[in-house]
C-alpha cells in the first residue's frame, strides 16, 4: 500500500495576499515579511552578457541604488565654477567662510541625488580665488586633489607643502591633517576625490577642524615643516626607499607617504612606454602605488593613468568595480553600455560596474586619462572580476 501525501489546504494561491496583509501591520514595527525571491539590483556578471547595467526590480532591489553611465563636460561645469568664483570675490562673507569650500559636487543620475559619482566615490570640483584658504582639517575618508588649472595653489599635508600645477595628483590619506590655499594671481581649480560614500555606509565618516597650528603664520593653516618636493625627494626614485625616516603620515593604516605625484612626471613615464604594445583593453597604463608597500596608494581606491595613441581603439572590457575618469590631454570617445560619450580635456565620465566599455582616441595626438576605481577594495574582499572581448567578440576572463 502506497502512502499518499496529505492534501494541503487550498490557500496557496492566496498566500502572497495573506502575507502582504501581515506586512500592513508589520511595517509599523519595522518588519517586512518576505513575499518574493531575493532580487538584488545587479544581475550576476556572468549571466548578463549584454553588460548594459540593467537594474533589477522587486521589493529587495528597490531599496538598492546602481550608478549609471554619465559624463560631465568641462564647457558646461566650468560655468558654474566661474559663477561661484564671482560670488566669492564680491561677497562680504565668501562661501569658504560658511561652507568650508567653494566647490560643486557631481551627482550620478542613478544614485537618487546622493552626493556621489559611484556607489563608493564622491567627486567635488573646487575653485579657489587668490588669497583663499581652506582651514586645516582631518577626516576618516581618503582623499586626493587632481589639478585642472595651469597652476593649482598649494596643499599642506602633515606639514609638507605641495605646490601644484596641472595634472598633479596630491594625496591626503585618512588621518592626515591638511589645508589648501591659493597664493597665485588667478583662481585655481582642482578635483577632490574621496571614498566618502563608503565611509558613510560603514558609519565611520567624520571630520575634525579643531587644529592647533602652533607657530604657523596663519591660524587656519599648518606650519610648513617640509618644503615643496620633500616626499618626492624621499620616494621618487624608482626601486629605492629611504631607511632613515618614518614612513608614517598621520595616524592612518599604511598611509601613502609619497603624497605628490607630478603631472609632468606621469606624462613622461607614459610617453617613455608609448612604443610598447600595451594592454588591448587599456592601452599604455600605469598605476600609482605606495612605494613602501608596493600596494595601491589607498586601501580602498586605485589610481591609474593611461595613454591612448592617435587612432587607438581598445577592446571591450567590463569590471566589477565602478570607475571615474578625467581627461587630462587629447580627445576621443568612450562607449559605455552601448552609448557613446565623446570627450576632451577636463571632461569627466563614469563607467559603472559590470558595464562593457571601450575607449577610442579620435585625435591626432596622445590622449591621457586618469582613473580612480574601488577595485582595491573589491580585490581585498575577493570580489574583483574582469572580462574582456577579443577582436572576434569572444568573451575572455581577464581576472576571475
Amino acid at each position: 500500500m502506497t502512502l499518499q501525501e496529505p492534501t494541503r489546504p487550498g490557500i496557496s494561491n492566496k498566500a502572497r495576499e495573506l502575507m502582504e496583509g501581515i506586512n500592513t501591520d508589520a511595517g509599523k514595527d519595522n518588519i517586512w515579511v518576505r513575499t518574493q525571491m531575493n532580487a538584488p539590483s545587479q544581475r550576476a556578471w556572468f549571466a548578463d552578457p549584454s553588460g548594459t547595467g540593467t537594474k533589477g526590480t522587486g521589493r529587495v532591489a528597490i531599496g538598492q541604488l546602481k550608478s549609471a553611465p554619465c559624463r560631465w563636460r568641462w564647457k558646461e561645469y566650468k560655468g558654474y565654477l566661474d559663477r561661484l568664483s564671482r560670488i566669492a570675490a564680491e561677497a562680504d562673507v565668501p562661501p569658504i567662510e560658511f561652507a568650508d569650500r567653494q566647490s560643486i559636487l557631481l551627482t550620478n543620475p542613478g544614485l537618487g541625488g546622493r552626493l556621489q559619482v559611484t556607489n563608493t566615490i564622491r567627486c567635488a570640483i573646487s575653485i579657489y580665488n587668490p588669497g583663499d584658504i581652506a582651514p586645516a582639517h582631518v577626516h576618516s575618508p581618503n582623499a586626493s586633489r587632481t589639478i585642472l588649472s595651469a597652476k593649482g595653489g598649494y596643499t599642506n599635508v602633515e606639514g609638507e607643502r605641495c605646490e601644484a600645477t596641472r595634472g598633479d595628483i596630491i594625496l591626503t590619506p585618512n588621518g592626515t591633517w591638511h589645508d589648501h590655499g591659493n597664493e597665485d594671481k588667478e583662481p585655481v581649480i582642482w578635483i577632490d576625490m574621496l571614498d566618502w560614500p563608503l565611509m558613510e555606509f560603514l558609519d565611520c565618516a567624520w571630520v575634525d577642524q579643531e587644529f592647533k597650528p602652533g607657530i604657523g603664520s596663519n591660524q587656519k593653516s599648518q606650519a610648513t615643516i617640509q618644503t615643496n618636493g620633500y616626499s618626492e625627494a624621499l620616494y621618487g626614485n624608482g626601486g629605492l626607499v629611504p631607511t632613515f625616516v618614518s614612513h608614517q603620515r598621520g595616524w592612518g593604516h599604511e598611509p601613502a607617504p609619497y603624497i605628490h605625484f607630478r603631472g609632468d612626471q606621469i606624462r613622461s613615464a607614459l610617453e617613455r612606454l608609448r612604443k610598447e604594445a600595451g594592454d588591448p583593453h587599456e592601452g599604455i597604463q600605469m598605476q600609482l602605488v605606495n612605494p613602501v608597500t608596493g600596494k595601491p596608494v589607498f586601501l580602498t581606491l586605485n589610481y591609474q593613468a593611461q595613454l591612448l595613441r592617435p587612432g587607438e581603439e581598445t577592446q571591450l572590457k567590463r569590471e566589477t568595480c565602478g570607475t571615474f575618469h578625467v581627461v587630462i590631454e587629447g580627445k576621443g570617445k568612450t562607449e559605455i553600455g552601448g552609448q557613446t560619450y565623446d570627450w576632451e580635456p577636463n571632461d569627466i565620465f563614469v563607467v559603472p560596474n559590470f558595464v562593457w566599455r571601450k575607449h577610442i582616441n579620435t585625435g591626432t595626438s596622445d590622449a591621457i586619462i586618469y582613473t580612480v576605481s574601488d577595485s582595491t577594495l573589491l580585490r581585498s574582499i575577493g570580489q574583483y572580476r574582469a572580462q574582456g572581448k577579443d577582436k572576434a567578440g569572444k568573451v575572455i576572463q581577464l581576472v576571475q
